[in-house]
């Protein structure tokens, strides 16, 4: 799959970073291959001597890497860089280790805006996943101050705002049934754009103040209740099949899914059967009408011989000398010695 990909795609698939990140890293110089600085543009494939910033990376095929995504419940207050220079916590902190890889955020959140993130081990997943022509949905719940007339909530979901020069809108804006708090109300909106602070800019146009915003669903993901805020949980196989189709990779990703075709070869070997033993031939015996007990008597050997199967017998009970008869045919020189016998001896 990753033979002669163009050096982003490479590099993202393997998890090092989105596509856009890697090309920026390609414009700053970062990049290496094979001892020439990297171009936009530029191939490679998982052969070739790869350096970010001197570091090498192990590029192995990741045909049959599963690929996994998480959720995570973000508070107010963190931010989606890896490292900041002020110090301020990272939603990167709270994420579990993985290996040969590492975490791939989906879109951001601003320093004041909770609720909903994915993360990806896939680049290319991610990539997708972010693009304005994929279309996916992002639904937040926003309290604003004062109420939306009907007239306002025409405009952000039918005429559009300029922003940055381009028409941006709501898919929809419904009131959401929540309390309301003095002159706050709260309201569901849905955009397929994740342009920077584009729902509190939306609003700021219309002359309302964001004053709390948090996402809540992201494509075919939709944060629940039990996720609580600054916890991870990972998406299930078949939620993470269902996110992988809805921006077209089912097929590209078809063995790279727990709930496709990884599930086969994860699948445990069959248990053989049991070799023939002892105990079938009993089985067969009781079928045939043979009786096959352990207690029955043991076979006779050619010479006439019953061989014990214990190496030494029960004492013998004290029912006369029928019970004497039935003692096993060791010879006492071979018996354990008792060290009680003696006291046991009437006196002559």
């Amino acid at each position: 799959m990753m033979n002669n990909d163009k050096l982003q795609k490479l590099l993202a698939h393997a998890g090092q970073g989105s596509r856009r990140e890697i090309e920026k890293w390609i414009e700053e110089g970062r990049i290496t291959v094979n001892g020439k600085r990297a171009k936009l543009g530029d191939r490679a494939s998982a052969s070739d001597r790869i350096l970010i910033d001197g570091r090498l990376i192990m590029l192995v095929s990741t045909t049959y890497e599963p690929i996994k995504a998480l959720m995570y419940h973000k508070p107010e207050g963190e931010i989606c860089t890896r490292d900041d220079p002020k110090g301020r916590p990272t939603v990167f902190e709270n994420l579990p280790g993985i290996p040969n890889g590492r975490w791939v955020s989906v879109g951001r959140l601003d320093l004041n805006t909770s609720g909903l993130l994915l993360f990806t081990n896939s680049g290319e997943l991610a990539n997708r996943l972010m693009h304005p022509s994929t279309g996916l949905e992002r639904e937040y719940l926003v309290r604003i101050r004062g109420a939306a007339s009907p007239e306002t909530i025409k405009k952000l979901t039918t005429d559009g705002v300029e922003l940055d020069g381009r028409k941006a809108k709501f898919d929809s804006v419904i009131g959401a049934d929540m309390a309301e708090e003095g002159t706050n109300h709260w309201y569901r909106v849905i955009i397929r754009e994740g342009r920077y602070r584009e729902v509190r800019r939306l609003w700021d146009a219309v002359g309302h103040t964001v004053s709390r915003l948090k996402r809540i669903r992201y494509g075919t993901v939709k944060l629940t209740r039990d996720v609580k805020r600054g916890k991870v949980a990972k998406l299930a196989p078949k939620q993470l099949e269902k996110l992988v189709a809805s921006v077209g990779l089912a097929d590209e990703f078809a063995n790279q899914l727990y709930s496709s075709g990884r599930a086969a070869l994860s699948k445990k070997p069959a248990r053989r059967p049991a070799s023939r033993s002892s105990s079938d031939s009993g089985s067969e015996n009781r079928a045939s009408g043979k009786r096959s007990s352990a207690k029955s008597e043991p076979t006779s050997r050619a010479d006439g011989h019953k061989p014990n199967r214990k190496k030494f017998s029960k004492r013998p009970s004290k029912r006369g000398a029928a019970g004497a008869n039935r003692t096993s045919s060791v010879d006492d020189s071979r018996r354990a010695p008792n060290k009680f016998k003696k006291s046991r001896r009437k006196p002559s």
